[in-house]
């Protein structure tokens, strides 16, 4: 289905209870239309608020780990050399890739807010047992766990924005709450400038007091959670129509002070043959043969953002430290123009997605990335950068580069069936970020460990061109997807004639 509102269920009360396998039962249902009917309202920006702070969560860690990769170095206790630094970022994108496999698989079957208590547990666990680390190994481990838990995040939260938010908004709205990302990146840059002040804190307690801050934060999203509803779509399809029209007249009465159930408005509906559970088998038919051109599309800009972003961001500081000097405590000053650019990004193009459509702005924000990239490279490569034109640089080019990453994920997330949806984004999430993010990392801490400069712009021309490939394809095969109902854009599997 698409969109969240409530259904009218046709004939009304005559559906029963949810069945154990798919059955022969038809709702017919006008959710999708209402949903994307409502204005933008207080309901919307609550949901906003509450799943965007996953980012903001994703941002702190990932900003952390980059931030504090000098303290670690310098740690009495762990004294981690630069490769120990990009292999414990791998494990964690390792633990993103398994956890949105995992609980992608179980927020398709089980439900979009479920998931998100138990993957924000398992975050919130990890990342404070992250501060208790005792070694490279256990350090590694918990930011695996931790990884995890975002990763799964990842899957029923794009999932949730595309079947709650209005078909006019969706695209900016997507790309704004995975830009907050760079607000939580920020919030790490800050916390890192102030507990790893030498005059304030030791150097083996302000790291670990960093990932706390995680933790804490990670708390306030319990109570945040408790805003957002289960989708209605998904209620629908799953058997459970009298929940699904509660939570519709809940949303209506929030947005527009009353119910939209009345007569004389003639709703677009939908037929829907009611099911437990999509099988495995009908999944794998649907990405692979029905719509293969469409998997392949989100599987190459997921790769390319994911090799362009982990790799240079999770070394960020890495190339600051090892080839411009500059201190390990004073990173964060640099960090924050990098996140405010990644922010502005999405805020300020992000309508265009809406306007000018997908396939014209995914194409751009991929080229521009891409071309600018390769061109700072290249300046970095024979000496003319300075640590402040550098970071400059990078805020140009990741203006650019965070609303394509983020068109990724709503290339991914709005482009297939609601039945398969949460799974699609964490399948190509995973195999986009096990290509291009895991490998990534490691392969630049070891490219900045040979200490030549050129052998690090090999690595920056290998990111650009992935960049700009994807932007050739994306020109080419990208399905415009702007302004339209999730079921006009791909057909529920449930769909009935």
């Amino acid at each position: 289905m698409a969109g969240l509102s409530e259904a009218t269920i046709v004939p009304a009360g005559a559906v029963s209870a949810p069945a154990q396998g798919n059955d022969d039962r038809v709702i017919e249902t006008s959710i999708p239309a209402r949903l994307d009917s409502l204005a933008w309202s207080g309901f919307h920006t609550r949901v906003v608020l509450a799943l965007g702070i996953t980012w903001i969560l994703d941002g702190l860690e990932v900003t952390l780990a980059g931030a504090l990769s000098g303290a670690l170095k310098e740690s009495p206790r762990l004294q981690f050399s630069n490769f120990d630094v990009g292999f414990s970022n791998s494990a964690y994108l390792a633990g993103a890739v398994l956890g949105a496999l995992g609980f992608g698989w179980l927020t398709d079957r089980i439900g979009r807010k479920k998931l998100f208590f138990i993957t924000l547990a398992l975050y919130l666990t990890a990342t404070a047992a992250t501060a208790l680390s005792w070694n490279v190994a256990s350090y590694a481990l918990f930011r695996f766990l931790t990884g995890a838990g975002i990763g799964g995040e990842y899957t029923a939260i794009n999932s949730t924005i595309q079947e709650l938010v209005p078909a006019r908004y969706r695209g900016w709205t997507d790309l704004v709450i995975n830009g907050s990302f760079w607000i939580g990146a920020a919030l790490g840059a800050i916390a890192a400038i102030v507990l790893l002040d030498p005059n304030l804190i030791g150097p083996d307690l302000g790291w670990r007091l960093a990932y706390l801050t995680g933790a804490v934060l990670g708390l306030v999203v319990f109570v945040m959670r408790m805003w957002i509803p289960e989708s209605p779509r998904w209620l629908m399809i799953h058997g459970r129509p009298d929940e699904a029209h509660a939570i519709v007249a809940d949303i209506e009465r929030s947005a527009i002070g009353e119910v939209q159930d009345r007569p004389h408005h003639v709703w677009p509906k939908i037929r829907l043959r009611m099911r437990s559970h999509t099988p495995l088998r009908e999944v794998a038919v649907t990405l692979f043969s029905t719509y293969r051109q469409r998997s392949l599309v989100g599987l190459a800009l997921m790769i390319a953002q994911a090799f362009f972003y982990n790799a240079i961001f999770f070394t960020f500081a890495l190339v600051l430290t090892d080839f411009f000097g500059i201190a390990s405590n004073q990173i964060g000053w640099y960090i924050l123009p990098f996140a405010a650019g990644n922010f502005l990004g999405p805020l300020l193009l992000g309508r265009l997605f809406d306007t000018l459509g997908r396939r014209v702005m995914i194409t751009a924000t991929y080229g521009i990335s891409g071309i600018l990239l390769a061109l700072s490279g290249y300046l970095f490569s024979i000496g003319v950068m300075t640590a402040q034109t550098q970071t400059i640089a990078w805020m140009v080019i990741f203006f650019f580069a965070s609303p394509a990453a983020s068109a990724a994920y709503l290339t991914v997330s709005e482009t297939f069936p609601l039945e398969v949806r949460a799974l699609a984004i964490a399948l190509f999430y995973a195999v986009g970020t096990g290509i291009g993010g895991v490998f990534g990392p490691a392969l630049f801490g070891a490219l900045i460990d040979t200490g030549s400069r050129n052998t690090v712009f090999a690595g920056y021309l290998l990111g650009a061109g992935l960049m700009i490939a994807a932007a050739f394809i994306a020109w080419r095969y990208c399905i415009a997807a702007e302004r339209r109902s999730l079921e006009s854009v791909a057909r529920p599997l449930a769909f009935v004639e």
